[in-house]
């Protein structure tokens, strides 16, 4: 079908969804950005081009044909958009909210460079959000093969790679330590990004495909890894990285010091009204918050204290505000929501008074270029400042924490902690022990949820392959392949 007005991307503005106002939001835990209806979906989707070389597709994870769903939402099509976005992407309303598009897709975008880009990432959200409601289901219409593989981890990686199983008559049965599914996209990330009946919502449609998940079980204590080994044809391992990166200065283990996570994990059960585990909820009502860090988990814990009532909350970068780690999205988003930012000072202490954090003692810096070229931070001498606080957040990323049995049965690990994974062949994702497969971010580093997606299904290919099944090649692979050079 033709385009109705070749020059719409010039007649109608880039638009987003209306969000809350900052003097609202900051009040609740609901999300920010609303969303569009029928109409405005459509002219929106309308503003791409079509362009002959389409950079938002390939700078995409996991390679969405996202011109083609645009044109069906455009035409009115939608249970044939949703059906074409979940050929390459296993939780497309997610990443719809929590992708980084302005780096990704939309960055890539080519009305980006003046006219503004496609707002992609909103009509993902939609076109699935509207799809479910309207009663369509991802099909699975292949006869089962009598496999079984256990899923370790009901994380992104893991729900992408139980959905593609699935979806070729592999049975998948999910396993996690938490009574509901989503890892980070439960447990870490606040509902004001993500609320929770969007993971729900997801948890049922799976369930209805087939998939089964046994919830509130450890692997290796709970259940033997031997007896998920002799129960299952194969097993796939997608448990992230909850392991804290510390800043390895004076005054870190104070009660008043908080891992990121912990806060957020709290946070979140006090929200949901879930059973606390761990630390529990830490409240901040009417500290002086000061987090170390300046990535998306930064900002999470940043804009968590302001709703909670936090006096004040100061997060401080090593480097320049050009150099953020982070969604700079989310970056605006906390500015307008009260968040104070210091960028170029390093954490050297952090100061103790009657055994507890009082303040973070800084020293400013700068880059300076070695003989060849190459960049690093350096403190400028003589420029030390303390910063109050009541609390501290420590946000400085997540390292892979590698399970005891890991070493008992032959998985490889990088120096650093990571299981060590074929990116390719002969199976996709497979491990030292031929039997066992991994991706996200136990296998990545610490990364996007949409990586973590893009890993499991493709585990998921060397899975099938592996256990006899044939080989298939999932859309977007060759594209995948390309990237990678």
């Amino acid at each position: 079908m033709a385009r109705k007005d070749p020059l719409h991307f010039l007649n109608v503005p880039r638009q987003m969804p209306r969000t809350t106002p900052a003097s609202l939001r900051i009040h609740e835990f609901r999300e920010i950005t609303g969303q569009y209806d029928r109409d405005q979906a459509a002219d929106q989707a309308a503003r791409c081009i079509d362009c002959g070389n389409p950079y938002c597709g390939f700078e995409c994870p996991v390679h969405n044909y996202i011109p083609h769903w645009l044109r069906l939402v455009e035409d009115g099509r939608l249970f044939e958009a949703a059906e074409l976005s979940h050929k390459t992407n296993s939780l497309p309303e997610m990443c719809g909210r929590i992708c980084p598009q302005d780096r990704l897709c939309e960055g890539a975008c080519t009305l980006n460079d003046g006219y503004g880009a496609v707002t992609i990432g909103s009509i993902e959200k939609y076109i699935t959000d509207e799809a479910f409601k309207q009663g369509w289901r991802p099909t699975v219409d292949v006869a089962p093969t009598g496999k079984r593989v256990a899923v370790v981890g009901a994380g992104p990686a893991g729900l992408a790679c139980a959905d593609v199983l699935i979806r070729h008559g592999v049975q998948p049965v999910v396993f996690d330590r938490y009574a509901e599914i989503g890892g980070l996209l439960t447990f870490g990330i606040p509902p004001f990004k993500l609320e929770k009946d969007v993971v729900r919502t997801r948890r049922k449609v799976m369930e209805e495909m087939g998939v089964q998940f046994v919830m509130e079980t450890e692997i290796g204590s709970d259940v033997p890894l031997d007896k998920l080994l002799a129960d299952h044809d194969a097993v796939f391992m997608g448990m992230g990285t909850y392991n804290a990166v510390s800043g390895g200065f004076p005054g870190e283990a104070l009660p008043n010091v908080h891992p990121a996570l912990d806060y957020l994990i709290g946070n979140v059960r006090n929200v949901e009204g879930w059973r606390q585990e761990g630390p529990g909820f830490i409240d901040l009502k009417g500290k002086r918050v000061v987090v170390l860090g300046a990535g998306d988990t930064a900002m999470d814990c940043n804009r968590t204290a302001i709703r909670h009532g936090a006096t004040s909350v100061t997060c401080v970068h090593r480097r320049g505000e050009g150099q953020l780690r982070g969604s700079r999205k989310e970056y605006k988003n906390a500015r307008e929501e009260g968040v104070k930012f210091l960028f170029n000072r390093q954490p050297v202490e952090i100061v103790e008074e009657d055994g507890r954090a009082v303040g973070v003692r800084f020293m400013r810096t700068r880059l300076s270029a070695d003989e060849d070229g190459n960049t690093r931070i350096e403190q400028v001498e003589g420029s030390e400042e303390v910063v109050a606080a009541d609390a501290v957040v420590i946000a400085f990323g997540f390292r892979p924490d590698p399970a005891d049995w890991f070493k008992n049965n032959r998985i490889t690990l990088h120096e650093d902690g990571r299981v060590l994974a074929a990116p390719r062949g002969p199976y996709f994702m497979q491990t030292s022990n031929p039997k066992i497969f991994a991706g996200g971010d136990m296998v990545r580093g610490a990364d996007l949820v949409v990586t973590a997606v893009y890993e499991g299904r493709q585990a998921a290919v060397g899975i099938i392959e592996y256990l006899g099944l044939g080989a298939i090649e999932l859309p977007g692979q060759q594209v995948a392949y390309k990237a990678a050079g």
